[in-house]
Formats: structure tokens, sequence, C-alpha cells
């Protein structure tokens, strides 16, 4: 029954009826489905964040940043070692499957409703699994597809990782409903999800050939030199890392997006689920897109749709719809116009050799930004409000996105006067 099982998942593969291409491949499909239900495990979690520490642990909005800054950037701790590790020894699915394994064990301690500084920590170690596990995930994804196709592939598996997003709180939402405040019982069913994504990719997953190899990289301090000698690398590592800090954490805007339109504490759950629905929807399409037109000119537009949900944000709403409405909907845009799109143009610009290594670099920049964007918003928020902290986000982001782009057209400029 296991042999047919795994048989026929490694047979599935998204094809192109048309073309010369591979299409997506079967592994696309089989990390999407990991993804899918880790993630419904993690959004329960992360949905139910918020409310959990400011309203039922009375925290303060400078200690829930610093939760939720370890949320964004503990999972840098990690990554250029485990990237380093997966090129060196061709070992990607197995180092995956650890993370995920990690942060499936933390949802038993949240189970014991623990305090702040506990919790804390749990969230630490759970983020330490995501940052074991992405890099070498998202090496298999670009190592298993065609290169004029990895934004597609990427975009696929974000699609089937935001089904997960969307599911998990409303899961977390209708727990709640039934039985208010038993945020334990949310916890137990995060550990069943998180369960299952584990055997999901222990099972049915296997390395590329290509990475079975071992890389001729003998040191991450090589690794590392190796990777900034790589042409746009350094550009694309130095780009992301700067917008990522200007990015308002997730848990942030839709603090901010109830502040603004009023919306009950029992509803908040769901403004997860309006972002995921539009990324959802669109992660695939956009993701097929930006092989097409660029992709860091895609990334570039996903920082213009991020302006306009901190306009919406900034704006007396007409009505509380329209303005939550509006929201999502652009924040959503800008998840699927940048999460999978960074991951594939970094991909694109990097030797297979040290591939692993180059996406737990630009991982690790970005989380250590993220890290310090939540700490830095909870202490301007604590310091002159939330509407001070979003102005000087907003600024830095306008600055930055200007500078990225004259920095990529200098950069095209200089390679077309090279050939």
């Amino acid at each position: 029954m296991y042999g047919l099982l795994r048989e026929g998942l490694a047979g599935i593969s998204l094809r192109r009826p048309q073309g010369g291409r591979r299409g997506i491949p079967s592994t696309v499909l089989l990390l999407g489905l990991t993804s899918m239900f880790t993630d419904v495990s993690s959004e329960m979690v992360t949905a139910i964040l918020p409310l959990y520490m400011l309203f039922q642990q009375q925290a303060t909005v400078v200690q829930f940043g610093l939760v939720d800054g370890l949320y964004q950037g503990a999972s840098a701790v990690f990554r250029i070692l485990t990237g380093f590790l997966a090129d060196r020894h061709g070992r990607a699915k197995e180092i995956a499957t650890s993370g995920y394994g990690l942060s499936m064990l933390t949802r038993l301690g949240m189970i014991a409703g623990p305090s702040a500084p506990v919790l804390a920590g749990l969230i630490a170690v759970d983020r330490f699994g995501k940052g074991i596990r992405t890099a070498p995930r998202d090496a298999l994804i670009s190592m298993s597809s065609d290169e004029e196709s990895l934004g597609a592939s990427f975009g696929l598996h974000r699609a089937l990782d935001t089904v997960g997003a969307m599911l998990g709180p409303v899961l977390a939402f209708a727990i709640l409903w039934v039985a208010p405040r038993r945020f334990d019982a949310v916890f137990v069913a995060s550990l069943s999800f998180a369960v299952i994504g584990v055997a999901f990719i222990g099972i049915f997953v296997r390395n590329p050939e290509q990475h079975a190899k071992p890389a001729i990289v003998e040191s991450v301090q090589v690794s590392v030199r190796t990777l900034l000698q790589v042409p746009r690398f350094p550009l694309i590592l130095g780009m992301s890392t700067l917008l990522s800090f200007f990015t308002i954490s997730d848990a942030f805007v839709y603090l901010l997006l109830q502040r603004t339109t009023g919306l009950g504490l029992t509803f908040f759950p769901l403004l997860f689920v309006g972002t995921s629905t539009v990324y959802f929807l669109l992660a695939f399409p956009l993701g097929g897109l930006a092989d097409k037109v660029g992709r860091v000119q895609t990334f570039l537009v996903g920082q213009v749709l991020l302006l306009g949900v901190y306009a919406v944000l900034f704006a007396a709403p007409i009505s509380g719809v329209v303005t939550m409405a509006a929201a999502l909907t652009l924040f959503g845009l800008f998840y699927a116009c940048t999460d999978g799109v960074l991951a594939a143009a970094t991909s694109e610009v990097i030797p297979a050799a040290v591939r692993t290594s180059g996406l737990s670099l630009v991982g690790t920049a970005t989380a250590v930004a993220k890290l310090g964007s939540s700490v830095v918003f909870g202490l301007l928020w604590s310091w002159q409000g939330p509407t001070f902290a979003l102005t000087w986000f907003a600024v830095g982001l306008v600055i930055s996105t200007l500078g990225a782009v004259l920095a990529f057209r200098r950069a095209r400029g200089t390679d077309a006067a090279t050939a």
C-alpha cells in the first residue's frame, strides 16, 4: 500500500500540453502539499497570537513587537549553515524534513498554555525550524524545475502554501467561536496538521539527482565569498534586505486595520484569510507573468502595492468594509508579486552548486531585517503612536523602492554596455 501510494504521488506532474518544457514537476506539488498542511498549523497560531498576547495575557505593544520580531527573524539563525550543509552533502530533503519536524514539536509546548516568556521561546524554536527548512525546500523546487518556469513553479508552491494560510485562521476562528478563549484547543489542532505536513515530505519527496553530488565549496565562508562574486546577487541581497526592513509585519498591519475599522476581536483571525485568498488566486499566474516580463521588475511592483496598503491604513475610512477590502486585496497582491518571485529571481542568478547557500543567505538577511522591523515598529508605536510609526515606515519604503529601481536600471545599463 505504501509503495503504491508513493509511486502514484511521484508520478503526478502539472505539465503543459504544448512546448518543450517539462512543466511543473511532481516534487513541486508534493512540497506544496507539505507546506499547505504546515501552514494550516502555523497560521492557526499566527492568527491568534496577537489576541493571546495583547488581550489574554495583557502584554504591551513593545512586548508583542519583540515576540513578533522573533517570529519574523529567529529563522535567520540556522539558514546559512543548513544551506551550506545541503549544498555540501546533497541532503536538501533530509535537512528540510528536520526543520518541519522541529516546528511540529513546539506545538506540544504550546498546548500547555505557556506564559509570555515561554511562548516566546517556543516561537523562537518554531522559527528556527522554519530557518532550517526554507532554503533547502526552495532549492528542491528550483532544481526540480526548468529555468524558464521557475516563477511558475514557485508560484504554484506558494499558492498551495497559501491554501494552508487561508484554512489555518478559519479553523482557529471556528474553534474560538465554539469554545471562546480555548487557545489550547487551537494548539492541539495545530499539532495534528503539523504531523501531516512532516509525513508528506518525509515519505514522498526525494532529492533531485543534480543535488545528490556534493558541492566543491569547503566552508560557509568560502560559500559566501563565492556568492558575493556572482553578478547581480549582491544587488538582490541588498535590495531585498532593505525593503524587508520597511515591510510592516502581517500582525501589525492587521492590528492597524482592526484599530481603523473597529473590527470585533472574534473576527480578527479572518483578516489573515482575506490576504491569503488574494495571494492564493494570484501567486501562480503572477509567478508565470514574472517569468515573461521580469522577476525583479515584478518584485519592485510589489513594493508599490505595499505602499498602497500603507496609504489605505493612513486614510480615514469611508466605510470599514471598503477600507478592509482595499487593504487586504493590496496586501495579497504584494505577496503574490514578491514572495515566490524573489526566490525565483535569486535562483536565476546562482549556480546550482551553491544555490541552497544563496537562498539561505537572502533568507537570513531578510529575516534579520524583519526582526528589526517588528521591534522598531513596536517601539515607535509605543513612543508616539501607530500613525507616527506608519509614517516613518512609509517614507523608508518610498526611498528604498526608488533606490532599488535606480540601482537595477544602472546594473542593466552596465550589462548592456558590457555585452
